[in-house]
Order: C-alpha cells, then structure tokens, then sequence
C-alpha cells in the first residue's frame, strides 16, 4: 500500500498544477521589455536539449512564451513554471521514450537577470539537471511566495540567504539521491526566519550535522507541513524550550533509518497533527502510548521498523484514523477487539509481523474500510469467518484484501462474490482447501487474486475449473502450487486480458496451452510443472517478445527453440529441450536452461553479439555443451552468476572471466584443466566458487583466500592441485564451506583454520543465501552441492546454516592442529585418507554441533578423547584404520555405530567386540588373548614366534658361515655361478639369432 498523505495546502498544490503545462497569460497583456531581455538572459546560459524553450525569442510577447505567467493587468512576469515531467516513463517505455524524457530537462547555469523580474512570486524549476548550487540571489527574489527547485541535480550547501524570502508561503528542496546526498544544510536557523512558510521539504537533504532540526521546525509559528524524509536526522530527546508549534499538522520523518532510534517526545506536544509518517526509522521497543493523545490523528505510518511489542490500547482509541500502517515490525499478540474503535478507518496495513491468533468479530464495525493488509503474520481462524465479519459492514466498500501468508483454512464461501467492489484479493499460501466457488466470477471489478500454494482441488466433478470464473480479471492470476485442473476446448477464446498469469503445479497439459496467443497484454507467465508433453509453438515464440519473463519449467517440452525474445527472465529449466542455445533479447537479464540437452559451443552464444548483455544471471547447468569456455566476456558486464556445472566443457578459465563481478561461478563436473587465472583474484564479490571435479592443477593461490573475502562456498573437490594448504585462505572471515578433498596437497594444516569466523559461531542469521534479481519473488536462491556425511547432495535454502571442511583423500602430514576446536559452529569435518599422525586433540569434542567426523585412514594414535561424549549430533563418525587404543568414551551417539567405524585399531568397548581390563585396555594387548599363569602374572610365552626366529637363524649362518670362514668353499661356490650366467647368456644370444 502507498501512503496517504495528508496535505492542508490545497490552494498551493492547485497553483503548482495549474500551470504545469507551461500555462501561457493574457494575450491581450503585452510583456515588459525590461523582463523579456531578463528572460532571454536566462534562456541563454540554459541548456535545452529539447528545444522546448524555442517560443523564447528576441522581439517576441514573453507573456506568450512557453512557462511564462504574466499578470492579466500589469503585464509583469509573477510566474515561471519550467519543471521537467516528475515521473519517469513505466518499465515497460521504449528507449526513445525514456531519451525523450532525458531530453526534456533543462541543464545548464541559473543566470541572475532573475532578479529583473522584481515582481516574481512563484518559480518552479524541479524535475530538471542543473548540476550546480543554489546561487546565493536566490535570496534576493523578495517577492517569491512559491519556490519548487526539487529533484533538479543542485548540489553542495543551501545557501543561508534564502532566509531573506520573508514572503515565501511554499519551499521545496527535496534532493535527487538516497546516498550520496547532493544537497546539505548544517543549520536550519535560516529556517527560523521564514515567518510565513507553511510548507517545507528538504527530503533527501543531509542534515546529519543540522543539530538544531528539531528546535527549529517545531518551534515554527506559520508551518503546516513538514518533510524531512530521509534526511539521516540524528536523535534529540532534549525537550523544546517554549511552546512547540501549534500550527504544525503534517510532520514526515521517514526514512531516517540508522540515525533517527528513538521518537522525539516532542512530537506528542503537537497536539494538532493530523498525519505523522515515521517508517523506516529504526525506531524500536514498544509503541508509545502517548499517540493516543494526539486525538485527531488521520494517518499514522510506523511501519519498517523495530517495535516489538503487542499494538497499545491507545491507538485503538485514535476515532478519525483514516491510515494506520504498522507493517514490518515484530508486533506480538492477538488484534484486540477495540479495533472497533476505529471507525473511520479506510486503510489498515499489519502486514510482516507476527501477530497470532484469530481476527475480533469487531471488525464488522470497520464500515469504510477499502484496503486491508494482513499478510505475513500468523492468524489462524477458517476464511469464512473472516469473511463473513466483513461482509456485515464493508461489503460494497472493500477494494483489496490480503490475507497471505497465515494460517488460515476452511473453505471459500460463496460469500466472496459479494464483495462488488473487490480489484485485489490474495489469500496466498494458506491451507485453504475445496473448489474455487462459482460465485468469484461475480466479482466484475476483480483485476488480481493470488490464491497461490493452498489445498484448492477443484472437488466438483471433473475437478475441472469453469471458463467463466476469471472473465472480468485485468491485472494478475496467480493461482499457483495447487490441484487444480483447467483444460478447456481447442477453440476456446479466454474474455479476459491479464498481465499476469501464474498457474505453476496446475495440469494444463499435455499439449501447450493454445489459448494463450489470445493474451495480447500479457507481460508475465507461468506455467511451470503442468504436465505439458509437447513443442513449444512458432506463435509463442513470435509474441515472446511481449514477455517480462516467462517460467516454463519442470514440463516435458521437446524440440528446438531458435530463438526467444524475453525481456527480462526466462526459466526453461528441466525440460527436453534439445539443439543449440537459443538467441535470446539483448536486454535479457535471467536466463536458466539448466537439465535439459542443448548441445554446441559457448562462443555461438557468448560472442557472437557485440551489443552490451544485461544478463545477470546464466545458468546451463546439465545439458551437452562442449569445446572451451570463450574469453570474450567483455560485453557481458553485469552477469553475476554463471552456472556450467555438468557439461563436456574443455581448457582453462578465460582470462576475461575474471574481470566480471562474479557472485557465483559452478564449473564443477566438466574436463576443465590448467591452473586457476590470476585475473580471477578481481572478482571479489564471490559467493560460491566451485571447481570440482575437474582436472585443475598448480597451487592453490594465496589470494583465494585474501582477495575473495566473501566466499561461503570454495570447493576445489577432485582435481590435481598439489603443494601446500596456503596461510592467506585463513583470510576468508565469510568462508563456511571448505572442501579440498581429492587432490595432491601435502604439508601440514594450517592453524590459522580458526580464523574462519564464518565457522566459529553457532548462530546464523538465516539459512537462505541469495541475490537480488528480477526473477518473480526479485531474488534467486543459491545452491551448492556438498558431500557430507559421505554422500553428495544439493543445499538451497539451507546453504547458509551449513558449515563444513573437507580435506580427505590427499597427503596431509603433521598433527590435527588444536586451532580447529575453536570452530564451534562447524557441522562437518573430513579428514580421511591423510598421512596425519598424533593424538586426536582433546578439544575438537567441544565442536557440540558436529553431525559428521570422519579421521579414517590415518596413522593417529592415543586414545580417543573422553570429550567426544558431548557430540550429541554426531550421526556420522569413523575413526577407522588408526592406531588409536584405549577405551571407546561412553555415550548415546558413539556407542550407536557400527564396528566398522572403529576398525583396525586397538580400542575396547562398545560397540567392539573386546573386551577392556580395568585400566582400560584390551584384553588382548594385555594378554594375547589368553590368561594370566603364575602368582607373578607374567604372560605366557608363545613358542610359535620364538620356534620360527631360532629356525631363521640357524638355517641362516648354516649356509651363510662356511662361505664366510672356508676360501675354498667360497671360490667354488661363485665359479659355479658364473658358469651358470655364462650358459645362460648363451642361450639368449643363440635364441635371438
């Protein structure tokens, strides 16, 4: 919902308008010679790059002049209107419309023959491209009332001198940027001055070192409207010095995130406002119950901020609430039944929160009530019931209805086609269940329902849904994720004309869906997963070009697509797609492809155009792509996530992949080979890199650890890098996944492992890492495969709770380094197959989180620690093919796997079958596996061993001695042999011949 905002200057606002259009004054009023060179003087230091000012020449009536109001009796200029249009053209303009808006803004320097135009009173030159200061005259045009120089490019301080304006009823300074600010101000004392200003507006003006905001505006005697939105206001609780302002009713602080914390207490002295926006301000705590004082309050936003409170009786008490927005924010407890209270209530927005509970039947009373939003909180109560309590009073007023995102069940009632005036319902993901009822289809002024990712089956027999239901919609169809079925006639021809449509998981299939090419204003489609077996038709591809983005996933379509013209998001994932990729639109910005059995060479794709690509997002995972990855990436500069993985790809890294703002690179499973590129190192907004299981080689570099400091995920699994682990990957604070497992790294591990940050705590903030994108929900969740646990799976919306290393499988020497201990938030440790030797250090059983250790295949030694009794989530554990001895600590976990995690070492205990004596070792290290003979306990001898050494020796200096001490012997033993290598060299000559 937009904010409504209240404003009690009507007349101004009526003036600003009026002439927006460049009015022109009477025509029978001849201008002022003296103003006309003024405004020629003007015109000749601006730069009109769409002629707009060509009425402006020499000889000419001014009064006549585009922008130029004239009095009707006195024929002096009092009014300059030249303001660029304030709104940009939609996202769907064409390029000349978006140059032409460009073009329609005035640039260049504000010449002071202004100050000629001694009778002026009201300029406005917003929305344009100056690029410069506010000039000091501005100051001196004493007769201005209204000054509008807005969102024109001016930059650097505001000049004190505006304060001479005394006249001036109207000043807006709005800025053009969030961040940098153009404008500053660090006093508003001129401010002070202005004895006759009744509007102000200097949003997105830095007013950081402005300490005196707050004594000043809300001490002004005149001012009615203030917006200070975005401002980066610092707090101030000091309380007003004399009366607060009694005139102030419309007071806008929003924005002012990260600098305003707390309400100023002396907003709740300006008894007679009437509108108070503070959203986006980081205000946090409970809500004030002093709102309730300001007794007529019309429009109250709280919204995106940190209250973490239940909503306060007192603003249920609020009578001429029109707006009340207190969405995003972390309000607790049920919606109390005073809501009643609130009559006059138009909007209500309680969206993002976590309200419980069921709704007060209270709301009954809530007769003007247009717009209701609910969504993302936690109501659990039956639809029908909801309805039913708005239906008493506000059924032929209530314009839109969220309710998504709760936990709201029952059945649609036949109810809802009451509600005539109803453009915008979303009941999406609930557990709504039953048919979709008859009666929506009375619903004439419907333009979007999202009944997406509920239980809907469509019961009535053929659980087939009418034709007729949707016929009045304008907007938007979501109805995805449920069981329902639409499979109308070949010749049907749909009465409405949406611009979205999403029906993901309905069966539309197996043939495409031919009622579509009848969709003429339709910018958005999905028709994912519907059970469509068929090519996609040349009349689809020849209006792709209508298409924002088009989601035709997870089908069964078959066939060659040519080309596909998509503006923004394209997703033909999982099909059987097959031939070369497609040629996409330049201005494409997602294109994923991936499971399907396109085939042939990048550089068709990649190089081919010269034009700049859009494209962020590529993704060709699985599919049949062969040769090398070409280097001509130069015309691809925003592609952020690039996703090969699976292919036939051969040869190295392009150097000119490295210079690409990569978030995430997947090579993983080709033929790949080379050493990694240095240019590689300049992509330091990685995420994921994963190289695995290819033929790479060389040293891992020092910088991937240095330079991509942001990495989550590194995985160099399967390749043939060797040397040692280097120092500067400790310097990955991000990294929570590392796996060099499968290689030919040697050395020791370092003990800067416990620099990982990202692994030594416990918490994390969420489980889902992702980007910003234009891919439907704007964001695109990240995946990685991992082997954990011994086997290989995919993470997505859990990625960012994993935690892992895995070094297994190469030629790791030295000791574990105790350093790993202190990476409490790892889940994962893989260190098998290694040269490793020592004891297992004591303090990797204070790693309580781990779920996966496998030390297999090593030559570690000791006993393993008693620590080890605290890995309560240890679901995978191998100590195997050690030298480890001693008892098997006692605990759930570690006596729950079987022998094979311990075998080929000397340990006792269960699960082993030996047996431990009682200083812990095992009965056969302590006695052969026999009893103990004597009084004295010595072991008994085994002959066996003792028989076979006396045999070895004698039999040995049996021969050995009588060559050693007898010459003759010996001469006759070594003639005999070089007789034998005589005969024996020439039977091989003789045999070769």
């Amino acid at each position: 919902m937009r904010t409504v905002t209240i404003s009690l200057l009507p007349l101004l606002l009526v003036i600003t308008t009026f002439c927006f259009g460049f009015c022109n004054g009477n025509a029978n009023v001849l201008c002022i010679e003296s103003e006309r060179e003024a405004l020629l003087k003007f015109k000749n230091d601006l730069i009109d790059p769409s002629n707009k000012l060509s009425s402006w020449v020499e000889g000419g009536d001014c009064c006549e002049w585009i922008g130029v109001v004239c009095h009707n009796l006195t024929g002096h200029v009092h009014k300059l209107h030249l303001a660029a249009p304030s709104s940009p053209p939609s996202d769907d303009a064409s390029l000349a419309e978006m140059e032409d808006y460009e073009r329609s803004k005035l640039g260049g320097k504000i010449n002071p023959s202004l100050l000629e135009l001694k009778h002026l009173s009201i300029l406005d030159l917003s929305n344009n491209n100056f690029s410069t200061q506010i000039q000091e005259f501005f100051g001196l045009l004493g007769s201005l009332t209204y000054l509008d120089l807005s969102q024109a490019q001016f930059q650097g301080e505001i000049p004190h001198s505006l304060g001479n304006l005394s006249k001036l009823h109207y000043l807006d300074l709005r800025g053009d940027n969030w961040w940098p600010k153009d404008l500053e101000a660090k006093s508003l004392q001129w401010v002070s001055v202005l004895f006759s200003l009744q509007y102000l507006d200097l949003s997105h003006v830095d007013l950081s070192e402005a300490t005196d905001w707050l004594q000043v505006t809300f001490k002004h005697p005149s001012l009615l409207e203030l917006h200070l939105s975005d401002c980066d206001l610092a707090d101030d609780s000091s309380p007003i010095s004399v009366n607060s302002s009694k005139s102030l009713a419309v007071l806008d602080l929003s924005w002012n995130f990260n600098y305003l914390s707390s309400i100023p207490m002396s907003i709740f002295s300006l008894h007679g406002l009437v509108s108070i926006d503070l959203a986006s301000s980081s205000l946090k705590g409970p809500i004030p119950d002093y709102f309730g004082n300001i007794s007529f309050l019309e429009v109250l936003d709280l919204s995106f901020n940190k209250f973490n409170s239940s909503i306060p009786d007192s603003l249920y008490s609020l009578n001429h609430l029109r707006f009340l927005s207190l969405s995003f924010n972390y309000l607790v407890g049920k919606i109390s039944s005073a809501i009643g209270n609130l009559s006059s209530l138009i909007r209500l927005d309680l969206s993002y929160n976590m309200l419980e509970g069921r709704l007060p039947t209270s709301l009954e009373d809530l007769c003007n009530l247009k717009e209701v939003n609910l969504s993302y909180n936690k109501i659990d109560q039956d639809i029908s019931e909801i309805l039913h309590s708005l239906s008493r009073c506000s059924l032929n007023c209530l314009e839109s209805l969220n309710l998504g995102i709760n936990h709201l069940s029952g059945l649609l009632p036949d109810k809802l086609g009451q509600f005539k005036n109803l453009a915008y319902l979303s009941l999406a993901q609930n557990n709504i269940s039953g048919p979709i009822p008859m009666s929506i289809g009375e619903l004439s002024c419907l333009k979007s329902i999202d009944v997406s990712e509920n239980q809907l089956n469509g019961t009535f027999p053929p659980r087939v849904v009418s034709e007729t239901y949707f016929s009045n919609l304008t907007r938007t169809l979501l109805a995805s994720g449920n069981m329902l079925r639409f499979e109308p006639n070949s010749s049907w021809v749909p009465s409405f004309q949406c611009e979205t449509i999403e029906l993901h998981r309905w069966h539309l299939g197996p043939k495409f869906p031919q009622w579509l090419k009848f969709q003429k204003k339709l910018s958005g489609l999905d028709i994912s997963h519907a059970g469509i077996s068929d090519v996609i038709p040349t009349w689809f591809l020849n209006i792709s070009a209508q298409f924002k983005y088009v989601n035709l996933s997870s089908n069964q379509l078959i066939g060659e697509i040519p080309y596909m013209n998509v503006r923004e998001t394209l997703d033909l994932s999982s099909n059987r797609l097959t031939g070369p990729l497609p040629r996409v639109f330049p201005t494409l910005e997602d294109l994923i492809l991936s499971n399907n059995s396109f085939l042939g060479f990048l550089s068709e794709f990649v190089c081919n155009s010269s034009e700049q690509r859009w494209m962020r997002i590529l993704d060709i995972d699985t599919n049949i792509l062969s040769g090398e990855i070409p280097d001509c990436w130069n015309h691809w500069q925003q592609v952020t996530y690039l996703n090969l993985r699976n292919n036939n790809l051969t040869g190295k890294i392009p150097l000119s992949l490295g210079y690409k703002n990569l978030q995430v690179l997947n090579l993983r499973s080709n033929s790949m080979s080379g050493e990694l590129p240095y240019t590689l190192q300049n992509s330091t907004s990685l995420i994921i890199l994963d190289l695995s299981e290819n033929y790479f080689s060389g040293g891992i570099p020092e910088w991937i650890g240095d330079k991509l400091s942001n990495l989550v995920v590194l995985s160099l699994r399967s390749n043939n890098f060797d040397g040692h682990i280097p120092h500067k990957i400790c310097a990955g604070h991000s990294l929570q996944n590392l796996d060099l497992s499968q290689n030919n790294i040697s050395g020791a591990i370092p003990k800067c492992f416990n620099n990982f940050s990202a692994m030594a705590t416990k918490n994390k903030s969420s489980g889902d890492l992702e980007i910003w994108t234009t891919f439907q929900s704007n964001v695109f969740h990240l995946s990685a495969i991992l082997v954990l646990k011994g086997r290989e799976d995919e993470y997505s919306t859990t990625l960012g709770l994993v935690t892992s290393i895995d070094l297994s499988v190469n030629s790791l020497t030295g000791e574990i380094p105790k350093e790993i201990g202190n990476l409490i938030g790892l889940r994962s440790l893989n260190l098998s197959r290694n040269l490793l030797i020592g004891n297992i250090p004591d303090i990797v059983g204070k790693l309580e989180l781990l779920e996966s250790l496998d030390l297999s295949m090593n030559r570690l030694y000791g006993e393993i620690p008693s620590s080890f009794s605290n890995l309560n989530f240890l679901n995978h554990f191998n100590v195997s093919y050690n030298n480890l001895t001693g008892q098997i600590p006692t605990s759930t976990q570690l006596q729950s796997f079987e022998n094979s995690s311990y075998m080929s070492n000397h340990l006792c205990g269960p699960p082993v079958i030996k047996n431990c004596s009682t200083n812990g070792v095992p009965t056969d290290v302590t006695n052969n596996g026999g009893s103990n003979e004597g009084s004295n306990g010595r072991s008994k001898v085994n002959w066996l061993y003792v028989s076979i050494v006396l045999g070895f020796v004698m039999g040995f200096w049996a021969v050995v001695a009588p060559l050693c001490l007898i010459r003759s012997w010996r001469h006759a033993y070594y003639q005999k042999l070089d007789n034998v290598g005589n005969k024996l060299y020439v039977f091989w000559a003789t045999r070769r011949m």
